[in-house]
C-alpha cells in the first residue's frame, strides 16, 4: 500500500513540519478509567460537579444509581427520585425500552439521547448488546441518520470547521473542552458510505466510529474527537434544503481545499502533538489517496475506507483459506468497484502474497484483476486511468461487464466495494459456481441498499456453494434444510483494535506491516466452531477480547518497525491492552 502511496505521492513537495509541538499522549491525570483498579474517584470538570450541574454532566451522570451516600455529598438530594437502583437494572430497563421502537432510526436517536445524558450506560449498553446496537450505532442506520441529521441535530457531538474558520482552525481546536486528545476521526462528508455527498451531515460517521472505538478498541470517549470539515456540498437536495446545517455553498475544491486541510493537519499536530492518530473517513476517491499520501510521512494517519477495509477483507480470505485450500497465491481475485476501497484491498492481498511467496509486488498484483464503471482495467486504458488505478491495468483484451469479466477471468474470489446494489446478478453468481466448487463472494458496500447482492441471493443462485461475507449484516439463510450463517466484513472488526495498539505503543506512523500484523490477528480468532458455520469472521460478541489481541499484534510490530514512543515495551502486550481499555462500569465518588 505505502508502495501505491509513493506512486500517488510523486514528486511533489513535502510536507513541512510544525515548527512547535506539545506532547499527546495515553494519560487519564484522575484514573478514572483504568480498568484494573479499584478506587473512589472525583467528578472533576472544572470544579468538583455537584447538584443540578452532575445531573446534566454525562461524564459523571449515573441517574438513579447514586447511592445515598453520594446524594449526601454532591447536593443530589430531592433532585432525584428516591429509589436506588443497579447500573443492571437500568441497562435492562432502556434495552426494554430501545427494542419497543419499530423504526432504526427511532433507536439510533435513543441511543444517542443516551450518549448525551449517560456516557457509561451508553457504552455498557452498547458493550454487553453488541451484535444488536451495532447495526444501530453504525452501518446501516447510521447512513440513514445522515442523510437526515440536518432534522434529527440536536446538540454538538463533535467539532465543525467550516470555511468561515479558515486561517483560525487552531482556535476552534481549542474550544473543544477536552485537551488531551488520542484519536480524531474526521470526514468532509463527500463520499458517505454508499449514498454520496452528504456535506456537513456526514458528522454521524465520525460519531459512529469513535462510539466504536470506545466500545470495541477501549479507547477513553474523553480521548475521541469527531470533526466534520465543512468545505460546502454539491448535493443539490441538501443546497435547498430548509434545515441543512452545513456551508450552503458549492465545494472547494484545488488549492482553496488543499490549503485548508493542511492548515487542519498541521492544527491538529501543533495542538495534540505528534501521537495523535487522525483517521480520514469517507472523503471522495481524488482526495483521500492524495491526503493519504501527503501526510502519511509527517503525521499518525489512517484511512479507513483504503486501509482498515483492506485488513479486514484480507482477514477474511486468510480464514476463508482454510475452507477453500490452497494460498492466496493460488488464488485468482476480481473486484467490481476500483475506488478506495477496491484499490485498498488489492494491494493489501498483493502485499500479503509477495511477503508469502517472496515476489515482487508488481508480480502478485497480477493475480488480481478490477472492474470500473468503464469495464475491466486493462493496459489498453492505462493512459486515461487515474493514478491510483494505474498498477492494475495489465495485459488482455477489453471487457465491457462484470459478467464478461468473470466469465473471461474465471476468479476464485470476487469482491465488490462498488456502493452499487444487485451488480452481482444471478448469472454472475451461477457463473462463479461453475467454475469454484466453493466460490468466495464478499458484497462489500454499504448500507444494506447498496449491498452488490444479498445473503440469500448469494446462497440460493450458488446452490448452498457460495462462502459468503457481506458488509451490512444479513439474518441466516435457510437451503435445502441447511442454515447459513453469513459473515459480516466490517471495518468495526480492526479499527478499534488497530487504534488502541497505536495508542498504547505510542506509535507516530502507520505502516502497512501493521495493517497486515492486525489481519493476522483477526484471522487467528476464527475458531473450528465458526468454520463449521461457514463463518470466515468470529462473533461480535468476543470483539473486546479480539481487539486486544489485535492492539498487542499491532504494537509488536509498531516496537518491531522502531516507530514506538512508549518505553519500555511491557512484557505481556495482550494484557497490558486489556489493562488500558475503558470499563464502562460506575465509579464511587467521594
Amino acid at each position: 500500500m505505502e508502495s501505491i502511496m509513493k506512486e500517488v505521492r510523486g514528486h511533489g513537495p513535502s510536507v513541512l513540519e510544525p515548527k512547535s509541538m506539545i506532547g499527546g499522549g495515553v494519560e487519564d491525570v484522575y484514573g478514572e478509567d483504568r480498568a484494573t483498579e479499584e478506587q473512589l474517584v472525583t467528578p472533576w470538570t472544572v470544579s468538583v460537579a455537584s447538584g443540578y450541574t452532575l445531573l446534566r454532566d454525562p461524564h459523571h451522570n449515573k441517574g438513579l444509581a447514586f447511592t445515598e451516600k453520594e446524594r449526601d455529598a454532591h447536593y443530589l438530594r430531592g433532585l432525584l427520585p428516591p429509589a436506588i437502583i443497579s447500573q443492571e437494572l437500568q441497562e435492562k430497563k432502556l434495552m426494554h425500552s430501545i427494542r419497543q421502537y419499530q423504526v432504526p432510526l427511532q433507536r439510533y436517536m435513543a441511543m444517542m439521547d443516551l450518549q448525551e445524558r449517560n456516557e457509561r450506560l451508553f457504552y455498557k449498553l452498547l458493550i454487553d448488546n453488541v451484535e444488536e446496537l451495532l447495526p444501530i450505532v453504525y452501518t446501516p442506520t447510521v447512513g440513514e441518520a445522515c442523510q437526515k441529521y440536518g432534522s434529527i441535530f440536536r446538540r454538538p457531538q463533535g467539532l465543525y470547521i467550516s470555511l468561515k474558520e479558515k486561517g483560525k482552525i487552531l482556535e476552534v481546536l481549542k474550544n473543544w473542552p477536552e485537551r488531551s486528545i488520542q484519536v480524531i476521526v474526521v470526514t468532509d462528508g463527500e463520499r458517505i458510505l454508499g449514498l454520496g455527498d452528504l456535506g456537513c451531515q456526514g458528522m454521524g460517521i465520525p460519531v459512529g466510529k469513535l462510539a466504536l472505538y470506545t466500545a470495541l478498541g477501549g479507547v477513553r470517549p474523553s480521548s475521541c474527537l469527531p470533526i466534520t470539515i465543512d468545505v460546502g456540498t454539491n448535493n443539490e437536495e441538501l443546497l435547498k434544503d430548509e434545515f441543512y446545517i452545513g456551508l450552503r455553498q458549492r465545494r472547494a475544491t484545488g488549492q482553496e481545499y488543499s490549503e485548508f486541510l493542511h492548515e487542519f493537519m498541521t492544527a491538529v499536530k501543533q495542538n495534540y502533538g505528534e501521537k495523535v492518530l487522525i483517521q480520514f473517513e469517507d472523503f471522495a476517491n481524488h482526495n483521500a489517496f492524495d491526503l493519504l499520501a501527503k501526510y502519511g510521512t509527517t503525521h499518525l494517519v489512517f484511512n479507513d475506507d483504503i486501509q482498515g477495509t483492506a485488513a479486514v477483507v484480507l482477514s477474511g480470505l486468510v480464514a476463508a483459506l482454510k475452507l477453500v485450500g490452497g494460498s492466496l497465491a493460488e488464488h485468482t481475485f476480481l473486484f467490481l468497484g476500483a475506488g478506495e476501497a477496491g484499490t485498498g484491498i488489492a494491494e493489501l492481498i498483493a502485499l500479503e502474497m509477495s511477503k508469502q511467496v517472496k515476489a515482487p509486488l508488481e508480480e502478485t498484483r497480477k493475480k488480481i484483476w478490477l472492474v470500473d464503471s468503464k469495464g475491466l482495467i486493462v493496459r489498453s486504458r492505462k493512459e486515461s486511468l487515474q493514478k491510483f488505478k494505474k498498477p492494475w491495468a495489465h495485459e488482455h483484451e477489453p471487457v465491457k461487464n462484470l459478467l464478461d469479466a468473470v466469465k473471461a477471468i474465471k476468479p476464485t474470489v470476487l469482491i465488490g466495494s462498488s456502493g452499487v446494489g444487485q451488480t452481482f446478478t444471478k448469472e454472475v453468481v451461477e457463473a462463479m459456481s461453475s467454475f469454484n466448487e466453493k466460490p468466495i463472494i464478499l458484497a462489500l458496500s454499504n448500507p444494506t441498499s447498496q449491498s452488490e447482492c444479498t445473503a440469500e441471493q448469494a446462497y440460493t443462485w450458488s446452490k448452498g456453494q457460495a462462502i459468503f461475507a457481506s458488509g451490512s449484516p444479513f439474518d441466516p439463510v435457510e437451503y435445502n434444510g441447511k442454515i447459513f450463517v453469513p459473515g459480516q466484513s466490517n471495518n468495526a472488526y480492526i479499527f478499534p483494535g488497530f487504534g488502541l495498539g497505536l495508542v498504547i505503543s505510542g506509535a507516530i506512523r502507520v505502516h502497512d506491516e501493521m495493517l497486515l500484523a492486525a489481519s493476522e490477528a483477526l484471522a487467528q480468532q476464527v475458531t473450528q466452531e465458526n468454520f463449521e458455520k461457514g463463518l470466515i469472521y468470529p462473533p461480535f460478541s468476543n470483539i473486546r477480547r479480539i481487539s486486544a489481541e489485535i492492539a498487542a499484534n499491532v504494537a509488536a510490530k509498531a516496537y518491531e518497525l522502531g516507530l514506538a514512543s512508549r518505553l519500555p515495551r511491557p512484557q505481556n502486550l495482550v494484557k497490558y491492552a486489556e489493562s488500558c481499555m475503558y470499563t464502562p462500569l460506575y465509579r464511587s465518588y467521594r
